[in-house]
């Protein structure tokens, strides 16, 4: 996919990367990076979402890239990254390992935010050496460890066999998306976004949701379809906050809530109202704040990133001490914060 791809103007325009590299996955899938703010600033790892791409995150970087180390990579198969034949959770946290050892120091530590897929990433490396050692805190944007095709929404008919089915079948179809037309962007809008979505952010969503491959879209949406990362949630020591969105018909509230009774260091439920699947585009400022306050309450500036370039890359600099974080506090929006339930009270 190419940048021409993407809006070129406007707040969802992809920010130029101060440098690019190619981080190298333990299959040899060579996976695209971008790098983005000053070296030595507390670190910060973006993981987009089934069929989209670092642009994806581009209000995000924008906003903390003057002050934050923003890495932000292309899941395999999407953007700049090439597919591969190896379509499996284990391959994403091969990737997100390789990833953080390409362009973090040893020992240092970065906040790790997930969208949908991309959360699934970080639920699946949460047992992995190299998530141990880098994530100091987390956030799950909307996004669930199971049952997703049961749970999804995007076709209004009750739930059960039949609505299984035919979601199956719609999210995993052969049919290309083809250009953005006025019908496609509001056939996305209806699946993936809330109500109160303005043209703008539906168009940049359309963009790079259109530009994703349609035989990399169906590979995933089986590997999705099958998904089963419970275990993971109960992996995930570090502090972690999750947000999802009220109107999300792709991951229902339902899986946040979950979640969010599950994990072993929680921070809390924000559900963001009437915010649809999209949530770091739809509420930009939320999530990035939430991001941000992550970071100042539980990473410390890390040393200088290494220098490399974008075919391949160079060993990390040595780690200066990381610091031990403050305490934990709540994660709060202008949102409806909602707590997290106790496990022993989950269903």
């Amino acid at each position: 996919m190419s940048r021409t791809a993407h809006v070129s103007a406007g707040p969802y325009a992809p920010p130029a990367p101060a440098r690019e590299l190619t981080a190298v996955s333990a299959d040899g899938t060579r996976l695209h990076v971008e790098l983005h703010g000053p070296d030595g600033a507390p670190a910060v790892v973006l993981a987009h979402g089934w069929t989209c791409s670092t642009a994806f995150w581009a209000a995000q970087i924008r906003e903390l890239a003057p002050d934050h180390r923003v890495i932000a990579y292309d899941q395999r198969g999407h953007g700049r990254t090439p597919a591969s034949d190896d379509c499996s959770t284990d391959a994403l946290a091969d990737d997100l390992e390789a990833v953080l050892t390409a362009t973090l120091a040893p020992g240092e530590r970065a906040v790790i935010a997930g969208h949908s897929m991309g959360g699934m990433t970080v639920m699946a490396a949460s047992g992995r050496p190299a998530f141990a050692e880098h994530a100091g805190a987390v956030l799950l944007c909307s996004t669930g460890s199971s049952r997703l095709i049961a749970e999804s929404t995007v076709l209004p008919a009750p739930a059960g066999r039949i609505r299984t089915r035919l979601t199956r079948s719609v999210l995993g179809s052969r049919a290309p998306l083809g250009p953005v037309t006025p019908l496609g962007s509001r056939v996305l809008k209806y699946a993936t976004m809330g109500p109160g979505s303005t043209p703008h952010m539906v168009e940049a969503c359309a963009r790079i949701v259109h530009a994703c491959p349609r035989t990399v879209r169906r590979s995933w949406s089986h590997v999705l379809g099958l998904l089963d990362l419970d275990h993971g949630v109960g992996e995930l020591r570090v502090p972690t906050a999750v947000v999802v969105g009220t109107a999300d018909r792709l991951t229902p509230p339902v899986h946040a809530r979950t979640i969010a009774s599950r994990l072993p260091h929680c921070l809390g439920l924000t559900e963001l109202s009437g915010i649809g699947h999209m949530t770091p585009v739809e509420a930009p400022e939320q999530v990035t704040g939430m991001i941000r306050e992550l970071a100042a309450t539980h990473i410390t500036a890390g040393p200088a990133a290494p220098t490399a370039s974008a075919a391949s890359a160079t060993p990390a600099a040595p780690a200066v001490p990381v610091t031990p974080a403050a305490p934990a506090v709540p994660v709060t929006s202008a949102a409806l914060a909602v707590p997290a339930v106790p496990a022993e009270e989950s269903a």
